[in-house]
């Protein structure tokens, strides 16, 4: 036990499952410690808009503290998990050891290049605030250079862009840059020929949105080629250059901008502190989400490799909402001198979002396309944003994108980020760190 007179229950993460988890311990006789290596709640599955330019950053980030607020028995630190001492039960961080009694890991994951080369260093990760707004200025400062490159094929390569995976968030983002180009882009951009411009989206699978049922990828697919997208399925990627993506086929996609959403692996601490883990680095849990041979630690969110009728679990905000409630209830039983209970995950459904008016849902054993699926998709992310201000900020933003086809965010901003260095570089065929 800690010197403090209630059990500690420390918390690695603030995503969804973290703050779920301290919610719940609200009313429990334990003190609560949140760890994050951000102050702020990153509302991940509108993370793509800010990269487009949709929304700005603040619109989904919210204050640590401020959630934790009405929450008496919680503290935060500002620090990153480095690894876990199981043994003497601490947290190692960039900062302090952290002690611990219980403790929730909701670390998530870290992008996963499946060893293909140039991919760390040239291609632009979505999983950060941070590379959201990296990318952005990106994709505008390439703009506002092919704006008087005089060299055609370069120009060409400078409004391009190849985006790597076919799951909701590449979906996503491609229909949402392809609103950017051929909406306020191209209207501000008047000396530019956006018809060279091309959106290659690379799936490795045989169809897009493998985790939906198989019409609702089909969906996706004929929605994004409306919208001037390429679709390329059962394509593998050889390798990234600064100004290309290359193919195992042979094909050759002169990009300037690769966007990388085609895999992710665990948290790497996890591995470190001795956890066992399953595929992609990702901790093997019980079924009460505790990892084996230390009943005082629980694996939720993305971090965590669990089966639910013979398939592992969704890596999205669901599971991890649901997994944080599921650990906190079993801490609590622990206290009490009670057995924990296994985690049952109930699938609320999934969707992604294709532009305006268009989207692919499935949700409660029936799918939805078009604007009944768009709507669907408003109302449960502006539901589970965080904050009011936060929610009117967007549906502002919305609104105004619906109705004068306006981003609210198209401005290149001061970034320490190593992408954004690499954009002025890349213009002049020059390679900086991707990461």
């Amino acid at each position: 036990m800690t010197q403090s007179e209630n059990p500690r229950v420390v918390i690695a993460g603030a995503g969804f499952g973290g703050l779920s988890a301290a919610r719940t311990l609200a009313h429990s006789p334990v003190d609560v410690m949140v760890v994050d290596r951000n102050t702020y709640h990153t509302f991940l599955p509108l993370l793509y808009q800010v990269a487009a330019g949709e929304l700005e950053p603040g619109d989904i980030a919210y204050p640590v503290r401020t959630i934790l607020r009405k929450i008496p028995s919680a503290k935060f630190a500002m620090v990153e998990v480095k690894r876990v001492d199981l043994a003497r039960r601490v947290v190692e961080t960039d900062g302090p050891e952290i002690p611990y009694d219980y403790l929730i890991l909701a670390t998530g994951t870290v992008d996963h290049f499946l060893r293909v080369p140039g991919a760390p260093e040239h291609a632009f990760s979505l999983k950060t605030l941070e590379e959201a707004i990296a990318l952005r200025n990106h994709i505008l400062g390439c703009v506002e250079r092919a704006d008087y490159e005089p060299d055609e094929e370069h120009r060409q390569s400078l409004i391009s862009f190849a985006i790597v995976g076919g799951g909701p968030t590449g979906v996503e983002f491609a229909g949402a840059l392809a609103e950017l180009i051929h909406g306020p882009l191209e209207k501000d951009c008047r000396t530019l020929d956006f018809s060279q411009a091309g959106i290659v989206l690379i799936e490795a699978t045989g169809r897009l949105l493998p985790t939906l049922p198989e019409p609702l990828g089909v969906y996706a697919a004929n929605r994004l080629r409306e919208m001037g997208v390429e679709v390329r399925l059962e394509s593998l990627v050889d390798r990234v250059t600064p100004d290309s993506l290359h193919l195992q086929d042979g094909t050759i996609i002169p990009a300037c901008t690769t966007v990388w959403a085609a895999g992710v692996r665990g948290d790497p601490q996890a591995k470190a502190s001795g956890l066992p883990t399953a595929r992609r680095g990702r901790v093997a849990v019980l079924p009460t989400l505790q990892a084996p041979d230390h009943p005082e630690v629980y694996v939720i969110g993305d971090l965590a490799y669990f089966e639910q009728e013979g398939s592992p679990l969704p890596m999205i905000a669901q599971v991890a909402l649901q997994g944080g409630l599921a650990a906190a209830r079993n801490i609590e039983r622990q206290l009490g001198g009670q057995e924990p209970l296994p985690f049952r995950y109930k699938d609320r459904g999934t969707m992604a979002t294709i532009g305006r008016n268009h989207a692919a849902a499935y949700a409660y054993g029936r799918t939805f396309t078009g604007f009944p699926a768009w709507l669907l998709w408003l109302s449960i992310h502006l539901f589970y944003l965080i904050g009011f201000r936060n929610r009117l900020l967007v549906m502002i933003n919305w609104a105004r994108h619906y109705f004068f086809r306006e981003h609210a965010a198209c401005r290149i901003l001061p970034s320490e980020q190593g992408p954004p260095a690499r954009v002025a570089q890349q213009g002049s065929g020059l390679a900086g760190d991707g990461e």
